[in-house]
């Protein structure tokens, strides 16, 4: 019996999608090891590969700590070119032993693997590039396949299908925002002036945004009678706009699935027979 891809909700469904019926001997021997966690080397595999992501995000973010920088500066920086190289490594296997390197490489896997390496080289050029590096910790949702953890994939299914089917609704609710804050951003300079910290509509227009979903930096703020008014109905505005989006996701999350049987309620109970099921004779 064929089994299901434990990648599949970010990836391909099938279990042959990157070409396992096409490999021999030894690639197939890695395809199972590397792909597969239902084999004692597979789930091996898979749980060293995980702990090797998280202690090399745990040492970027180390090495952002100024004085662990100065003191362990240069060993978390060599500890990093070990985590890429075996990365490095790790990933051309992936593509070694598939048969199909394109699919699997335009795969969500296969996009995150190559994220995974590529700010270690290019750090050769921009340093501060190997702290994006923290991309690496999106493959330990790995996690799920190598703990048998696969039943909550379909929660994320259900969670995406919303999103998906939500998206044309949010992206009118988005452009409305945005002629909002234009407007209100306007006004504000409009009213405020430069001298109040309102040096032009684009700043105007940032005060709006952070005003509107009530974040309030503080940073500029309306000094007059009509500035502060005006702010005070935007802080409540936020508010019922901020519940908006919620409600589009939660009723397309509520909406049955056309591929989800829905339950129907249980009829009234049958009354109790009247004749025998053995000897038809009258009860």
């Amino acid at each position: 019996m064929t089994k299901s891809r434990p990648d599949a909700p970010f990836s391909l469904a099938a279990d042959d999608s990157f070409g396992k019926s096409r490999l021999r001997g030894l690639r197939l021997r890695l395809y199972i090891i590397i792909f597969e966690s239902d084999t004692p080397a597979g789930k091996a595999f898979d749980v060293g590969v995980i702990a090797l992501i998280l202690a090399s995000v745990a040492a970027v973010m180390a090495e952002s700590v100024q004085p662990i920088n100065l003191r362990y500066g240069e060993q978390l920086r060599a500890a990093e070119w070990v985590f890429t190289v075996l990365f490095t490594m790790e990933y051309l296997l992936r593509l070694y032993c598939v048969g199909y390197k394109m699919r699997y490489a335009l795969s969500f896997f296969g996009v995150v693997d190559l994220l995974a390496v590529l700010p270690g080289y290019v750090a050769l050029l921009f340093p501060g590039a190997r702290y994006l590096t923290v991309v690496r910790l999106l493959r330990v949702l790995r996690v799920f396949r190598v703990l048998k953890l696969a039943v909550y994939m379909s929660e994320t299914t259900e969670l995406s299908r919303a999103l998906i089917a939500s998206r044309r609704k949010i992206e009118v609710f988005t452009v409305c925002v945005l002629t909002l804050v234009v407007i209100l951003g306007s006004m504000m300079y409009l009213i405020e002036g430069e001298e109040n910290g309102f040096t032009s509509i684009p700043r105007s227009i940032y005060w709006a945004i952070v005003t509107l979903t009530t974040v309030g930096y503080g940073d500029i703020s309306p000094r007059t009678n009509l500035g502060q008014f005006l702010a005070a109905a935007i802080m409540l505005l936020g508010y019922s706009i901020l519940a908006v989006p919620t409600g589009i996701v939660t009723a397309e999350m509520s909406r049955p699935h056309p591929d989800k049987p829905v339950p129907t309620p249980a009829g009234p109970p049958e009354p109790p027979p009247n004749y025998c099921k053995h000897c038809g004779g009258k009860l």
